[in-house]
């Protein structure tokens, strides 16, 4: 076969997925579940070169094997353990509550942030946050509130991993 790949790479830059998609069979001689453009085009590229060029030289077949067989790989699966019964008396099962965003302050406290020269507080509640009197489910729609935008809440009320203003 002999192929062009440069022409070819610059051809299939024009066509569609669906014609990448009937290139893909043509060359690999299978149906490809792929429709990313770019990824169909190098492989088809990559394909048609190693074709047109003969592959991987022997050496080089011979290397991978080697570093294949030499490959620490898991074949199964690890086994489970088995409880000890030391084990399952320090076992205890039971509800637990998860924490709130660790951002936030514990509920009761409130949250101030100056913005075009105004102070606006927002309280934190058990479910959602306290602004002017109105209940908001999340930070972003006080600070949508305030500012008239969409924005990230945590970072317009400055709250850092911590739970404290940067």
């Amino acid at each position: 076969m002999n192929v062009d790949v440069g022409k070819e790479v610059a051809a299939m830059k024009r066509m569609t997925v669906n014609e990448l998609r009937a290139k893909y069979a043509e060359v690999f001689g299978e149906e490809t579940p792929g429709r990313h453009k770019l990824w169909l085009m190098r492989r088809i590229a990559w394909r048609m070169q190693a074709v047109a060029e003969g592959g991987l030289s022997e050496r080089a077949r011979r290397r991978a094997a080697e570093l294949a067989n030499d490959a620490d790989l898991r074949t199964t699966v690890p086994k489970a353990s088995k409880p000890t019964p030391a084990s399952a008396e320090r076992t205890s099962t039971g509800a637990i509550s998860l924490a709130a965003d660790n951002r936030l302050p514990m509920p009761g406290q409130e949250i101030t942030r100056e913005y075009k020269g105004q102070k606006f507080i927002v309280r934190v509640l058990q479910q959602g946050f306290e602004f002017e009197g109105e209940v908001y489910k999340s930070l972003s729609a006080v600070a949508k509130a305030i500012t008239g935008t969409h924005c990230n809440g945590y970072l317009f009320f400055r709250l850092n991993k911590e739970g404290g203003a940067k």
